[in-house]
């Protein structure tokens, strides 16, 4: 199995930080946010990752290289031309990359205790997610979650957490250019076709300075 590292966002909300750097090199206890990343895919038996990169995308493949370090390969699929096409428009230019079998795609600023898992089986389902519980920022949550089956609307719903497997047959029907994953996901949803799961472990959404700093923080006070 094949993974994606979601790494083309503006960053606006990081700003002054991501003015200067693209947020998946913003750095948590003196290391890049996407090598936490990198290196629990490594460890997890993944062998090829896909990273898009679109605001000061340079950086990205300066600052990792090929991924040999990890005993990855790193392969990059370049939005700096278009600007960010979004989460799902970033997978659907991504696909050819990608290739033809279930693929793991991660958020490249989120932070979690999630054991990724090269041999994860989607079966007959699209989608399987990962969710967790909801953080401050995210009261209401995105979707819910009967037995191990994903659902739009629940009166219990819990947050997406930037983590899941997908089929390619999910984006076939999509057109190349900027889209938002969310349609994609509760379309598949009203079919049957998501399954999940709710991780209560560790996860953070560092979307803001004052989130990075906490990390941060905590990564450092355990050094």
């Amino acid at each position: 199995m094949r993974a994606m590292i979601l790494a083309a966002g503006l960053g606006e909300r990081m700003r002054p930080l991501t003015d200067v750097t693209p947020k998946p090199l913003l750095e948590v206890a003196g290391k890049p946010l996407i090598v936490y990343h990198l290196e629990k895919l490594s460890q997890a038996g993944f062998k090829e990752v896909i990273i898009n990169i679109a605001h000061l995308g340079f950086k990205i493949p300066e600052a990792l290289g090929d991924g040999s370090r990890w005993g990855l390969k790193l392969i990059y699929s370049d939005e700096q031309e278009e600007g960010a096409l979004e989460s799902a428009g970033g997978i659907i230019k991504a696909l050819p990359l990608l290739g033809n079998e279930p693929f793991l795609v991660v958020n490249g600023d989120v932070w979690s205790d999630y054991e990724f898992r090269a041999d994860f089986a989607l079966k007959d389902d699209l989608v399987h997610l990962i969710l967790v519980n909801n953080p401050e920022h995210n009261p209401k949550g995105d979707f819910g979650l009967q037995g191990a089956r994903v659902v739009s609307e629940a009166e219990q719903k819990l947050t997406f957490s930037g983590i899941g497997y997908y089929s390619p047959k999910l984006f076939e029907a999509s057109a190349y250019g900027r889209a938002a994953l969310a349609p994609l996901l509760r379309q598949a949803m009203t079919e049957g076709l998501v399954s999940g799961e709710h991780h209560q472990g560790i996860w953070r959404d560092i979307g803001t300075p004052e989130r990075l700093d906490e990390i941060d923080q905590q990564e450092r006070s355990r050094l």
